[in-house]
């Protein structure tokens, strides 16, 4: 049987949630929070409110299958995955503020903010911010270089030259217009930046040289633009209960977006070209890179 068919997309994404949903559970607790005092349950319970029983958990799978492409175990890939999803899960109830996006829903549930209030919203983000980067210290099993290594690209995907500087692109993008090359700029920062961490996060676990690392790093920039691309289509075509959030969004808010400027057809098309510049990234690895080959198709054809 041909190796490209024997890879279950579906088995390792269920896998890989259900392995991210326990390890949060364990780690989300006053006892596993570590400090010189004890964490409010307030505070505690909007942690949680904010980061278990949802999503898809897509960016620690792109560590887990960037890692695996050098030999490294799903269970051994796990904490730099966790640290980058507490980081993703931060910033979606910060996002969520009526301060910024003003979203009532996230998956399906009341938003951090509408569960409980604003300032709680505010603290929770701060804490997983905080404990994400606890977690890369903390693992045992690598060299302090190595670590470090690890710290740096999550700073680099989530800090002012990566997530939060798109996010303040995207604000400012709602009163002056921004041309094609500018929402692109805004996205690969906004988005593609944590993505890209991801996988730079998981070949650097796996030991992977500075040309790995160059590939990696141009597949998840391909990839990271394609999973904005389809997930602005995905908001102009999908209905409220399909996405688990309000549809619609971005049009009635003013946000600048490919779809908006070019049209559906048009952003399908280039859709498409993204993916298969990103497998293009990946030729010279067999099928241990099955698993970024199929989450890069994922992206493209998913429907929430």
């Amino acid at each position: 049987m041909d190796d490209a068919l024997m890879y279950d997309f579906d088995a390792e994404l269920k896998d890989n949630a259900e392995m991210v949903e326990r390890e949060l559970d364990r780690l989300l607790k006053p006892d596993m929070l570590f400090g010189p005092g004890v964490p409010p349950d307030r505070l505690v319970d909007a942690m949680r409110h904010g980061s278990l029983n949802g999503g898809k958990r897509l960016r620690p799978l792109l560590v887990r299958q960037a890692a695996a492409v050098f030999g490294v175990a799903p269970l051994a890939a796990l904490p730099a995955g966790i640290a980058v999803e507490m980081i993703h899960c931060y910033s979606l109830i910060h996002d969520d503020l009526p301060a910024m996006d003003n979203d009532d829903l996230r998956r399906g549930r009341p938003t951090v903010h509408k569960a409980y209030d604003d300032a709680t919203a505010i603290l929770a983000g701060d804490a997983l911010l905080t404990h994400a980067f606890g977690l890369l210290a903390a693992i045992d099993h690598l060299d302090a270089e190595r670590r470090m290594k690890l710290v740096v690209q999550l700073v680099q995907g989530s800090g002012a030259g990566g997530m939060a500087g798109g996010q303040m692109r995207d604000i400012e993008g709602e009163t002056t217009p921004l041309n094609e090359r500018g929402i692109i700029k805004m996205q690969a920062m906004k988005t593609g930046a944590l993505i890209r961490a991801a996988v730079l996060m998981g070949a650097t676990l796996g030991g992977a040289s500075d040309d790995q690392l160059n590939d990696f790093r141009i597949y998840a920039e391909k990839a990271g633009t394609a999973f904005q691309l389809a997930d602005d289509i995905l908001d102009v075509t999908a209905t409220t209960e399909k996405l688990g959030k309000a549809a619609g969004k971005d049009a009635d808010a003013g946000k600048q977006t490919l779809v908006g400027l070019t049209g559906l057809d048009a952003a399908r098309h280039r859709l498409g070209e993204l993916v298969h510049d990103a497998l293009t990234a990946l030729q010279a690895y067999g099928p241990e890179a099955d698993g970024l080959r199929a989450t890069a198709r994922y992206f493209a054809t998913r429907e929430h």
